[in-house]
């Protein structure tokens, strides 16, 4: 373990980054997996329920509509011709470049969004270890970048944020807390409060005002989570960050893609990119803006 410890931080951002590569390939799985594993669950126990309202027996599976592909245990396969894929199409980034970006077996086009998540995770990670180095803090932020990406990653392409990535990010943070790693266990409480709080306050004066729904409560409890592991004082700079970080992008996109101001635009994402900003270079940010406004 000393031998370990005195390895050049360059060779913990290396394996940190080799690391997240790994991760990434699974987190596409999660990113494509999950939407439709909770949908079908959904739509199976609204069955049982008017079933039972109906005074009937639960319906049985329909075979022709089996449950989609689990995350874990179904192995990775071409989504057009179903053909299983070897270790050799599933080496991360390479894979994609060296068959350049179509199936092995049915030629069928893969989506860029495979190599993108793989190495926007491999970055990622190796620049939290870059930050933290290999300390505790820089173990706990790797899974929260993790998560962060996976969720970000299912509210782009479904506008869900699911329960099965929000809520056990929110309570490791406040796990977390106890030792403490990044807010001790009061700032980790309020922030998990005061977080949800805010943006359901929001929701609610909003859809008071124009009978719409301006954001989904996934969005509450993601913002839950990031007050859980950086504290109350952090949602304030999170949610401003990710207000400018979604005016830019969003403008952006409605201006290339030339849609209407109507379209929906997901919230989940810049929520995660500001918490991790701020994971990150809070401290930074905070000594900047005092020093710029306060003294220039």
């Amino acid at each position: 373990m000393s031998s370990l410890a005195g390895l050049p931080p360059a060779y913990w951002s290396l394996a940190a980054g080799v690391l997240g590569l790994l991760v990434g390939s699974f987190l596409n799985v999660v990113i494509l997996r999950l939407p439709a594993r909770l949908q079908h669950g959904w739509v199976r126990e609204a069955e049982a329920i008017l079933a039972e309202a109906r005074g009937e027996s639960a319906p049985q599976a329909d075979p022709a509509s089996p449950a989609p592909p689990g995350i874990v245990r179904e192995p990775s396969h071409c989504p057009h011709c179903r053909h299983p894929l070897a270790v050799r199409d599933n080496i991360p980034v390479l894979s994609w470049l060296l068959l350049r970006g179509r199936c092995r077996y049915c030629r069928a086009p893969i989506s860029p969004q495979y190599p993108l998540v793989e190495l926007l995770t491999g970055v990622l990670s190796a620049v939290v270890i870059g930050h933290f180095g290999p300390t505790l803090q820089g173990a706990a932020a790797l899974p929260f970048t993790w998560v962060l990406v996976a969720a970000a990653g299912v509210d782009l392409r479904t506008q869900l944020l699911p329960d099965p990535l929000t809520l056990p990010l929110l309570w490791l943070g406040l796990l977390l807390a106890l030792l403490p790693v990044f807010a001790d266990p009061v700032q980790a409480i309020l922030g998990a409060a005061l977080g949800y709080l805010a943006l359901w306050s929001m929701y609610w004066a909003f859809r008071l005002l124009t009978g719409k729904e301006g954001m989904g409560y996934g969005d509450f409890k993601l913002l839950a989570a990031l007050g859980a592991w950086m504290g109350a004082w952090a949602l304030l700079p999170i949610v401003l960050i990710s207000s400018v970080v979604g005016a830019v992008i969003g403008s952006s996109y409605l201006a290339l893609s030339r849609k209407g101001h109507g379209v929906p635009i997901p919230f989940g994402p810049y929520l995660a990119i500001a918490g991790w900003i701020w994971l990150l270079a809070g401290p930074a940010l905070t000594h900047w803006y005092l020093g710029f406004f306060l003294h220039g």
